[in-house]
């Protein structure tokens, strides 16, 4: 059951906000945000966090300017999901600028991205051993290492400093590393505590600028030319929207700065050439077009291929061998959804033979399911079901695998942790957020493990938490269904904490039909004004009266241009 909920809107502030200046519309939405002035709203680039707020990124600027002078060798290893890629696309295109590296084969400013299915998450001891074979001086983790203990140890057993660089929660003990940063280890008041992977590393570039201009690195005269790094924010905002981490005030200016460099055309080659390939316009992209278009393409790499392809793709400067990347990465992605709907039909065939009602937690596994898509399916089926979900797929050795997406109310990594002193021996390993995690155990195991993370779930979530609830905006005045309003609120940057409007009208249903045996194409009625209207995926057929949860967007067909309801959720109000 899912029940619908209008934001509380406080009118001072509303009114407080217009008369600041702000559109009637986007002072109502900013408000039910918890925007109180205009001024939260500046997202300029001098209204950023400053580095020094980041605990130990000033160390971690002498580690890397020391490496650089001595010229040696930096290799970044890489998580394999599009924030790890951004990550280590921004590390790799500073470092190389700062050091004043020549051509895109630079050995002494390398990365590795080991494939996870063979080498395990974060730094393993194997991903060290293999990561000998290219004689690193120093080795750079991005977006993982927080809780790699073992591999950093065997780093140090064979000289190899090491820089982690992390946003994922630490356990009780951290890796012996030379230096960490993460803005929630313990001691660190960075204020943005969910700044993405790629969002660390870009701060840990600033520092190093900031290093290496005090130490007269860029002075005139025979130094090395200082680099831009705003020219790297176009990756800061893809990764940043692409791993779903809540939208605070900093992550927003950095979304913002990103996006309107690529809506000016000023991006990275690799980025181009990804929108390019999968029809969109570069001048009108939003957060959207990160988070559903560009992020999935990069992922599929990771999932299916090798992330390398993708990492490629975002550090190269040669625009056809960028364009013809993208086109292998949208074919992945094509891939990625074919293999995803068979394992999501199967999953529902196991929850049939379950209760008709499902458990506060459900666990699957499926001895055929192909491990990188497993995350997506987890999160499939925990939309349908509105439960937490963990999905695995078969590994090496009698392992399983798994990957879990969870709902509001239930702290996904806390949960294992709890799991884990409860049943000590059952996971092998854990980690994560609190929406994702990931978690090893044996197979011999999965009836143990699916019982006590039901149970567990049954303890730490209400009924309503159990109850779906989706937060609206309300009704849409009249004058407002208009293309200009889309375009409006297209200009704003919406996400994960900070979401996109959606209003909630009542309609009449004059006409409807379904597209592609699973798509619901309506013309509705609001008074004198008349609408087109599209479900994707629908499970609810319509009567002649609706009450609807819906998202303003364009319908471009043959040129013409006309305002479109995108129904995300259908209530009957009868005859």
């Amino acid at each position: 059951m899912t029940q619908l909920k209008t934001r509380n809107i406080p009118p001072r502030i509303q009114w407080q906000l217009e008369q600041q200046g702000l559109h009637p519309l986007l002072a109502r939405l900013y408000a039910s945000r918890g925007i109180a002035a205009r001024g939260e709203l500046d997202y300029e680039l001098k209204s950023l966090l400053p580095p020094a707020q980041l605990l130990h990124a000033d160390a971690a600027a002498t580690l890397l300017a020391d490496a650089i002078e001595a010229q040696a060798r930096i290799l970044i290893v890489a998580d394999y999901d599009c924030d790890g890629a951004t990550a280590c696309a921004v590390g790799i295109r500073a470092l190389r600028a700062m050091a004043g590296a020549d051509g895109e084969a630079c050995a002494a400013i390398d990365y590795l991205v080991p494939n996870r299915f063979t080498y395990g998450y974060g730094l393993t001891p194997e991903i060290v051993d293999l990561a000998l074979t290219m004689s690193p001086d120093l080795i750079v983790t991005v977006d993982s290492g927080i809780a790699s203990i073992d591999g950093v140890a065997r780093a140090n057993e064979l000289g190899i400093a090491t820089l982690i660089t992390d946003h994922h929660l630490p356990a009780e003990e951290l890796p012996d590393a030379q230096c960490i940063v993460n803005p929630n280890q313990p001691g660190c008041e960075f204020p943005s505590k969910c700044i993405a992977g790629v969002g660390v590393m870009f701060y840990v570039m600033l520092a190093l600028r900031a290093e290496l201009r005090e130490r007269g690195w860029f002075a005139a005269g025979g130094g090395h030319a200082e680099p831009n790094l705003g020219a790297l924010l176009d990756l800061v905002a893809l990764g940043t929207v692409a791993d779903v981490v809540k939208l605070d005030r900093n992550n927003r200016i950095l979304v913002t700065q990103g996006l309107r460099r690529i809506r000016e055309g000023r991006m990275t080659p690799g980025l181009r050439a990804i929108l390019r390939a999968a029809g969109r316009d570069a001048a009108t992209a939003g957060s959207l077009d990160l988070g559903f278009i560009v992020g999935p393409r990069l992922n599929a790499a990771g999932r299916l291929a090798d992330m390398s392809l993708g990492i490629e793709c975002l550090i190269t400067d040669d625009e056809t061998r960028a364009l013809n990347i993208a086109q292998q990465l949208d074919k992945l992605n094509r891939e990625r959804k074919d293999i995803e709907a068979g394992m999501q039909d199967q999953a529902l065939i196991q929850l049939d033979k379950l209760t008709a009602s499902p458990d506060p937690g459900v666990a699957l596994f499926d001895s055929e399911w192909h491990q990188g898509v497993i995350g997506i399916v987890a999160s499939r089926i925990k939309d349908r079901l509105h439960r937490p979900v963990f999905a695995f797929a078969r590994g090496d050795k009698g392992e399983i695998k798994g990957s879990g997406r969870s709902i509001p109310g239930l702290h996904l990594r806390d949960t294992l942790d709890l799991m884990s002193k409860r049943a000590p021996g059952l996971l092998l390993r854990f980690g994560g957020h609190a929406m994702a995690a990931g978690a090893t155990i044996m197979e011999t195991d999965f009836a143990r493990f699916g019982e006590m993370f039901a149970q567990i779930a049954g303890q730490l979530l209400s009924p309503a938490d159990l109850t779906r609830t989706l937060e609206t905006d309300g009704p849409l005045e009249a004058a407002y269904f208009s293309i200009a309003t889309v375009r409006l609120l297209d200009a704003e940057v919406w996400g994960q904490g900070f979401p996109a409007p959606l209003f909630e009208d009542e309609f009449v249903v004059e006409s409807q039909r379904i597209l592609k045996e699973k798509h619901l194409k309506m013309r509705l009625r609001k008074g004198e004004q008349r609408f087109d209207a599209i479900q994707f995926n629908f499970s609810t057929a319509p009567g002649a009266a609706i009450r609807a949860a819906y998202r303003l967007s364009i319908n471009d067909y043959n040129g013409v241009q006309t305002p479109q309801l995108m129904i995300e959720h259908i209530e009957n109000l009868g005859t």
